[in-house]
Formats: structure tokens, C-alpha cells, sequence
């Protein structure tokens, strides 16, 4: 660093106070500050950052205690007192010093850095130069978990320059090959102008956005947010965190962010502290203290910068000064420079994310190159010709090398006969209007074989003879066929203008006989009418003589205009004026026509309407006569149903009172059964008691036999008791004889 220093011409004096400049800078970082915890509020600074502001004090040339007291107060102007009002020392917030130590220490080291590129451009030994090589090293796109404004203006850088990387290499480069017609296929891009104008765009743009939130008395991060979602709510490069695929940007609210989708992919940008880091302003008292600093170098620094700013400002008002604004301003003139250049582009490409050399990661690599636009380059130098030079530049090139039969030759056609004669493949190379183009490394085989030995040029020249000869020859024979060709076509033309003048000649009797035409046809269709009249007029039943005289003299002038018409040339308009006469003089008598067929057709309908009216009141008549005779059958049939009705109550008395009867017959005859029944089940059971009992004794009689000794007095005993068994038994004890019998 040193020797560089040396070699822009900066001594060991200078050197010290850059040095000394940035170590104070340094120091300044380094205070802190922290609640007063008085009641008049305000900040201190702490104790331990005391000897940082000592530190930087003195680097700087300040005094200690009035930057202590500018970083922890402002001043202010009462409006009551004019210009030469009270001063009052209003404490400041930790937050607002921590802004106004910031503030400050930017301002001192962009002071810093302008001074040093003031040196480094006096160190040229001239002012202006019309050629020059410059080289632009840009950070590459950004795309971290937390993503602020610093992030934001290198992706915004980012935009910018790849969508000039786009006008020059895609879009001029193929509108150089419409215009010289080479008929090369369209390479289609991805144009960021929407997010472009997304970001700048006045009014609207998100950086005019921030510098009018900036200029509120109470800005606001969130109120900045929600004006960006409220303005561009439909704008397809911008949404809301919550869409995002991460789940870290996911959980940022709607009004603490935003995402931007930008050509190499979509970022998620926090707005926290976005209006504070686009506010480079800084406090007039602090200021004023640099610019009066005790050393001279600080003090050169800030020469100047009072000599715009109002009273209230040096009063201690906090001004606004855009970065946002600034950095589009120094960008748009660095693009205004790069666009007055010829430019080459290096990519540089990350072959892994693991910082290990001889690493290569193919879809990495690939992601890298689609989100760069590369693929649509690779596109176009594929299908096109990167390479080319004018022909008369080729012609200067390499005319030392050739004889002076050669040399005579028009540069167009000395570059195709020499690529002729090299036999180089048409493939290759293509010749436009002005410039003949290469592909990718076929300009320096050109060039090697153009520079080989004399032998070798000698037989090229023999090949560049004879293409001559081969080219002339083929541009006789192309001029006979030409020759023939134009013969053909004369003859075709000739054929042509008689078919034309026939074709006029036929439109021409058309012109002059198409009225006639017109009439002729128009005036038939009258005859068509004068028809039908005649069928009415047959119709009719009275006047009938005069409605067909009437007919017939129209019709006689209808005849006598066609006969007119075809004997005599009338215009349109004679024919027009007497078809017209015609056609009111049809419409009258058709109209006197339809009155007369009217007026019978309604005495017609009179006379229709009085037969209907007679056969109504028949009708009605005979209606009544009907309704009467109805009345009187309806009558007779009411008599007759009563009477009906009488005589089936009657009957049904009589039914019902005989049923009834009958009933009780049939309950008598019933009882009488069932008594019968049960006379004949006691009948039954007696004989059948009976029979039991002549069984019994009969088989005791066959044991009486057997006891011969026994008597008669017995004999009755047994019977006597065997009668009791007998009757126990129609009651149902006839188990009990055997007993008995033992």
C-alpha cells in the first residue's frame, strides 16, 4: 500500500494524516452511549468509551469536550428571537447519537475517500484523453438469510449492469446482423426494465419512495413498507415475505419487508433501519467542529461545505442527503460512460460453495450461468458469427501481400475471391453489406494461412486467377439466361397488355350499357307487378272495366319505355326518372286497386258478420229452448230419484227389521243345539256307562261260575255294589274298580 501511495505522488506527510484520518474514524466506532437517567433526559457517553472519543479527538483535531457535547446534543434556533434568537442544546436520544456518530464518521471518511481519488487523478500527466482502458470490478449478486440496503444497492448495481451486458452483447450485437442481413435466428432474453424501473422509476420507484418517507417528521420503516405493497400490490417482481420459499423470510411480517425478483432470483430485503441508512446527513454543529478542526489536513477536508447551508441548518437542524439518490446518480453516469466505450465482459463463475480448488459443481455452475444470461450468449455465439471486420480493412490488411492485378479489385470482391481461392468453407464466414463476419476462431486460421510463405501465396494467387475466370464465365452465362428471361417476360407483357385492353374494352361497354342493363331488368320487375294487378282486377265485382283500362295503359307504357331503352342510349338518370314515373303511377293504381278490394271485401265482411249474427240468435234460441227442456228433465229426474230414495229407505227398514229376526232366530235355534248336544253327549256317556257295567259283571258273573259254593245272597251283595261302580264311572272314577272288586 505504501509504494502505491508513493507512486501517485503522496509523501510520508500525507500518508500519516490518511492513516491518522482513518484510525479516527476507527476510534469513533468505537463510542457507545446509554440512557442519562436524569430527568431531563437525553444520553452519555460510557465509561469506557471515553478514551475511544479521546482518541478520536485527537486524530481528528477536535476537542474532546465539544465533540462529547455535539454527539450528545444539538442546537437550536428560537423562531421568536429572528436570526439572532436564543440557542437552546436539545439532548439527544441513544438512538439519535447513535445516528449522528454514524453520520459523522461517514462523512468524514467520504471526505477522506474523495480526497484520495482527487490525488490519484492528479497524479496523470494529462487532463483528457480520447483513448483510455478502463477496468470495472463489480460485487457480484447478493443473496444472504438477512438481507438490508447495502444488499439492496449492489443488486440494484447488479440490474443495472447486466441489463447494458444485455443491449450490448444480445441486442446491438443482433441488430448488427438484421442490418447487415445475415439472417442469423433471434435469441430471445429475459429484459429486466420492469424491475428497473421497480427500483427508480420517480414517483413510484422504491428510492423516491424511501426519500419521501425520509423527508417525514415521523418516518418510519413500516409506513415505507406499507406504501411500497400499496403502490406496486400488482406489480409481478414484487410480493410480500410470506411467499417466499424460505421459512426464515416467511416469518417476517408484511410490513417489516419485501421481495424483489430479480434477474438472478428472488431476494427478501428487511426494511429495518432502510430509512436510517438512506440519511447521510449530519448535524451542522458536528459539522461545523470538523470544519474548524486544529489539524489542517481534516480541515482541507471539509472546506466548502458550509457555504450553501441556511441558518437553521447551522443551528443544528438535521438536513436530509439521499444515498439511495446519490448511488443512482453515480451509477446512471457510469453507465452513460460504459455506453460512450467499447466493452468486453469477463464472468467470473463460482465453481463450488466449498472454497476448495479443482472443485467442480455442475448444477452450481449451471445455475450460475442461466441466472448471469449466459445461455442465450452461448445461444448467439453458436448460431452467429462473433468475428468480423469491413472489407476495406481487410483489403489494407492484406494488400502488401498481393500482386497489383489483384490489387486493382474492389474490396467486396477481392475478400470473396480470396476466400474462394482458401477454399475455407462457406460455413465459416458470411458476408454482409459492409463487413464480413467469422465464426468463433476462424478469423486467425484466415490470418495464419494469409501470412505463410511466398510459395504458398503464389499458388493462391493462381487459385484467386481462376476463380476470376470461373466467376466471370458464370456472370456471362448468367447474363444470357437474363437475356432469355427478359425476352420471356417481354413476351409475357405483350400478352399481357392485350388480355388488358381487352379486359378495359369490356369494362368500358359495360360502363356505357350497364345503366340500360340495370333499367331494362328494373322495368320487368314492373310487368311482374302489372301482373298481379291483373289478377286483382279479375277479382274484383264491381268497376272492373275501369280498374282494367287503367291496367292496360300502364302496362302500354311500360312496353313503350323498354322499346325505348333498347332503341335509344338514355343515361342513368332519364332511365331512373321515368322508371320513377312508372313506379308512382303503379303505386296509385295498385293503391286504387287495394281501396276498391277493401271497401268489397269489407261489405263482405258486413254481410259475413250479419249471417253470423242471424245464425246467433238461432242458436241462442234454440240454446234456450235446450235449457229448458234440460230444466224440466232435471226436475222430473229429482222427482223420481226422492221418490227412488223413499222406496230403498222403505226396503231397507224392512231388510234390516227381517235380519234381525232372523238373528234371533238363529241364536234360538242355536241354544236349542246346544242343548240337543248336550242331552245326546249324556245319552252317549250313559251308554257308554252302561255298556262298562255289563262288561263288569259280566266278567264277575264268569268268576261266580267258577265259585259254585257261593250263594245267592252274595250274588246280590255284588250286584248291588257293582251298580254304585257303574255310576261312579259316568263321573269319571272308573279307576276305582278294581279296587272295589278287591
Amino acid at each position: 500500500m505504501c509504494v502505491a501511495m508513493k507512486k501517485i505522488g503522496l509523501d510520508d506527510t500525507e500518508k500519516l494524516d490518511l492513516f491518522r484520518v482513518v484510525a479516527g474514524v476507527l476510534h469513533l466506532g468505537n463510542v457507545d452511549f446509554e440512557e442519562a437517567g436524569s430527568t431531563s433526559g437525553g444520553c452519555v457517553l460510557k465509561k469506557k468509551s471515553s478514551q475511544s472519543l479521546d482518541h478520536c479527538a485527537e486524530l481528528l483535531g477536535l476537542d474532546g469536550d465539544d465533540l462529547r457535547v455535539s454527539l450528545t446534543t444539538r442546537i437550536m434556533l428560537t423562531t421568536a428571537g429572528g436570526v439572532k434568537g436564543t440557542v437552546i442544546k436539545v439532548p439527544l436520544k441513544v438512538e439519535q447519537a447513535n445516528n449522528a456518530r454514524e453520520a459523522l464518521a461517514k462523512a468524514v471518511y467520504s471526505h477522506l475517500f474523495d480526497h484520495v481519488v482527487k490525488r490519484v487523478n492528479q497524479c496523470f500527466p494529462f487532463e483528457n484523453s480520447n483513448f483510455f482502458i478502463g477496468v470495472l470490478d463489480i460485487a457480484g449478486f447478493e443473496y444472504f438469510e438477512h438481507n438490508s440496503f447495502e444488499q439492496f444497492c449492489i443488486n440494484y448495481c447488479n440490474e443495472k449492469l447486466q441489463q447494458f451486458f444485455n443491449e450490448r452483447i444480445l441486442k446491438e450485437e443482433q441488430e448488427l446482423y438484421q442490418k447487415e442481413g445475415l439472417g442469423v435466428n433471434e435469441v430471445h432474453y429475459v429484459d429486466n426494465q420492469d424491475c428497473i424501473d421497480l427500483i427508480e422509476a420517480k414517483l413510484v420507484g422504491i428510492l423516491d419512495i424511501l426519500d419521501e418517507e425520509n423527508r417525514l417528521p415521523q418516518a418510519s420503516d413500516q409506513h415505507f413498507t406499507a406504501v411500497i405493497h400499496q403502490k406496486h400490490k400488482n406489480h409481478f417482481r414484487l410480493t410480500i415475505p410470506r411467499k417466499s420459499k424460505l421459512t426464515v423470510h416467511r416469518n417476517v411480517r408484511d410490513d417489516e419487508g419485501f421481495i424483489i425478483r430479480h434477474f438472478a432470483g428472488a431476494v427478501c430485503y428487511e426494511t429495518a433501519k432502510f430509512v436510517e441508512k438512506n440519511n447521510d446527513a449530519l448535524h451542522m454543529s458536528l459539522e461545523s467542529l470538523v470544519s474548524e478542526s486544529k489539524d489542517p489536513f481534516v480541515r482541507k477536508l471539509f472546506e466548502g461545505t458550509n457555504n450553501n447551508k441556511d441558518t437553521k441548518q447551522k443551528a443544528g437542524k438535521l438536513s436530509f442527503i439521499s444515498v439511495g439518490n446519490k448511488f443512482k446518480t453515480q451509477l446512471n453516469l457510469l453507465l452513460d460512460k460504459l455506453r460512450s466505450t467499447g466493452s468486453s465482459f469477463i464472468r467470473c463463475i463460482k465453481p463450488n460453495l466449498k472454497m476448495t480448488s479443482h472443485l467442480f459443481e455442475g448444477a452450481q455452475i449451471l445455475s450460475q450461468l442461466q441466472c448471469s444470461g449466459m445461455v442465450s450468449v452461448l445461444d448467439l455465439m453458436q448460431g452467429g458469427f462473433p468475428s468480423r471486420a469491413p472489407f476495406h480493412e481487410l483489403y489494407n490488411m492484406y494488400q502488401k501481400y498481393m500482386p497489383a492485378k489483384l490489387c486493382r479489385l474492389d474490396p467486396r470482391l477481392f475478400c470473396k475471391a480470396l476466400f474462394k481461392a482458401l477454399g475455407l468453407n462457406e460455413n465459416d464466414y458470411k458476408f454482409g453489406l459492409t463487413k464480413v463476419f467469422f465464426r468463433p476462431g476462424k478469423f486467425a486460421e484466415f490470418d495464419q494461412i494469409m501470412k505463410s510463405d511466398p510459395e504458398h501465396l503464389s499458388v493462391l494467387m493462381q487459385r484467386v486467377n481462376q476463380w476470376l475466370v470461373c466467376s466471370r464465365w458464370k456472370k456471362v452465362q448468367w447474363c444470357s439466361l437474363s437475356v432469355i428471361k427478359l425476352k420471356n417476360k417481354m413476351k409475357y407483357r405483350a400478352a399481357a397488355c392485350i388480355k388488358m385492353q381487352k379486359t378495359v374494352r369490356m369494362w368500358l361497354c359495360k360502363k356505357k350499357h350497364k345503366p340500360r342493363i340495370d333499367g331494362l331488368v328494373k322495368v320487368k320487375s314492373l310487368k311482374q307487378r302489372v301482373n298481379r294487378m291483373t289478377e286483382v282486377v279479375k277479382a274484383l265485382r264491381e268497376g272492373k272495366a275501369e280498374m282494367s283500362k287503367q291496367v292496360q295503359d300502364l302496362d302500354s307504357s311500360i312496353n313503350a319505355l323498354v322499346t325505348k331503352m333498347k332503341k335509344i342510349i338514355m343515361t342513368r338518370d332519364q332511365i331512373d326518372k321515368e322508371y320513377v314515373a312508372l313506379v308512382k303511377r303503379s303505386e296509385q293504381l295498385l293503391s286504387t286497386l287495394q281501396k276498391k278490394k277493401q271497401e268489397e271485401e269489407e261489405a263482405e265482411r258486413l254481410r259475413v258478420i250479419q249471417k253470423e249474427m242471424e245464425r246467433e240468435q238461432m242458436r241462442r234460441e234454440e240454446e234456450e229452448q235446450r235449457r229448458k227442456q234440460d230444466e224440466e228433465d232435471r226436475r222430473l229426474k229429482a222427482d223420481m230419484e226422492l221418490k227412488r230414495k223413499l222406496e230403498e229407505e222403505e226396503r231397507k227398514k224392512g231388510e234390516e227389521e227381517k235380519r234381525r229376526l232372523q238373528a234371533a232366530m238363529e241364536i234360538q235355534l242355536a241354544l236349542e243345539r246346544e242343548e240337543e248336544a248336550r242331552k245326546q253327549a249324556l245319552l252317549e256317556q250313559e251308554r257308554r256307562d252302561q255298556e262298562l257295567a255289563m262288561r263288569i259283571a259280566r266278567s264277575e258273573s264268569e268268576l261266580i261260575n267258577d265259585e259254585s259254593s257261593m250263594d245267592a245272597g252274595i250274588k246280590s251283595v255284588e250286584v248291588k255294589h257293582i251298580r254304585p261302580v257303574a255310576v261312579a264311572a259316568k263321573y269319571g272314577y272308573v279307576t276305582c274298580i278294581s279296587v272295589l272288586h278287591i
